[in-house]
């Protein structure tokens, strides 16, 4: 008797990995059991979140402009009453960023970045427009989520915090990342 084996589906395989990258968040292992366990909770939390068809939708659009001239160094001239942080903190999505982040006390900032780095929505207002070249944003959009092996002052709230990002996946592509402080007190 013959066996055949088929190829996995594309949705049973993209479950696969997110499961595993729930499991096993890259480099969290080398965390203090208790902030391990509360970045793996995190993890999980964050790639629900990710799959939600608003943020997806969100991130989608986002990806279709440019950044309209905004870089780090006027993000950090952009007062917090500015209509452009309003965008952000306002709108759907940014109210639905703010109410997950404000619903989970591991949680102590929330992010919604495009393909490119930049932010798209946020529980308040981050350090950074673009973080393309910070390792929550580089390694999540390789597709699986990423941890920090170290507990470091967030630079948004100055909680001492792991950095976490998880992918945007669209069709089972990487299209953006939303990521976290996770609290380490």
């Amino acid at each position: 008797m013959k066996f055949a084996l088929r190829p996995l589906s594309p949705k049973l395989m993209i479950t696969l990995a997110l499961a595993a990258a729930v499991a096993f968040p890259a480099r969290a292992a080398d965390l203090p059991a208790d902030v391990g366990t509360k970045v793996a909770a995190a993890t999980k939390q964050l790639v629900q979140w990710a799959a939600d068809p608003a943020i997806v939708a969100a991130v989608r659009e986002a990806n279709g402009h440019d950044a309209g001239g905004m870089n780090n160094g006027k993000w950090a001239d952009v007062a917090d009453a500015d209509p452009a942080v309003k965008a952000i903190l306002g709108g759907k999505v940014g109210a639905q960023i703010i109410k997950w982040e404000a619903a989970n006390d591991g949680i102590n900032k929330l992010v919604l970045r495009d393909q490119k780095g930049n932010v798209i929505a946020a529980s308040a207002k981050p350090l950074l427009f673009n973080n393309a070249s910070r390792p929550q944003f580089a390694n999540a959009m390789k597709g699986q989520a990423w941890a920090a092996s170290e507990v470091k002052a967030d630079p948004t709230t100055q909680v001492p915090s792991v950095q976490l990002g998880v992918p945007v996946l669209d069709g089972g592509k990487t299209i953006g990342v939303l990521h976290a402080g996770v609290s380490a007190k």
